[in-house]
């Protein structure tokens, strides 16, 4: 059940405005019975101006009627005629700065080990942008001389589920589209050869 604004101001109206038990407020602003009995008593909430629920739109005087009538119904709180927007996603992900060095490393390992990965998914699962991530492939980045590809699950900039998911979904795209899937280079240990 959601709570009205404000709800100790709320019950500090409706202890001195209504007819209300401290049960019936109590249920209906979300604290005990014991707290509204306090505020009644002037013992809790001393200065505080009571928030009329009605001119808020949220009660209505016939619902205030309705459960001074009877001692056991509950209020209940009017339904909103505003639309509340709907929220995107989770928002940007925050990279720490200790960690935002190691971008271009995890860049340049993706695009090594995994050259199926659109830009837009690199992006995502490393909160960087597009440009950057060119940068790196063209190998304009102004720190290219010092970029060394390591993992971004070992750097802490993703998860492996995540980084996982992302590469399942660009083979299925890959097959669908029935482009052949690049393979990343094998490492054969030789450093020399």
């Amino acid at each position: 059940m959601s709570l009205p604004l404000m709800p100790k101001a709320t019950a500090v109206w409706l202890i001195d405005k209504t007819a209300l038990s401290f049960d019936q407020i109590a249920a209906f602003v979300g604290m005990h019975p014991l707290e509204i009995q306090a505020i009644a008593d002037g013992e809790v909430a001393i200065g505080i101006v009571g928030h009329d629920p009605i001119a808020s739109g949220q009660l209505t005087r016939e619902e205030i009627a309705r459960c001074e009538a009877d001692p056991s119904a509950r209020l209940r709180l009017a339904e909103s005629s505003v639309v509340l927007p709907k929220p995107k996603g989770k928002g940007a992900r925050y990279t720490p700065v200790s960690k935002r060095n190691d971008r271009p490393d995890a860049i340049a390992w993706l695009l090594r080990n995994f050259p199926m990965l659109s830009d837009q998914q690199v992006g995502k699962l490393l909160g960087t942008t597009k440009d950057t991530i060119a940068k790196v492939r063209d190998k304009t980045h102004w720190n290219s001389a010092n970029i060394k590809p390591r993992d971004p699950v070992i750097l802490g900039l993703c998860t492996q589920t995540d980084l996982n998911r992302e590469v399942q979904s660009a083979i299925e795209k890959a097959e669908r589209e029935g482009r052949p899937i690049p393979q990343a280079p094998v490492d054969t240990g030789n450093a020399l050869a």
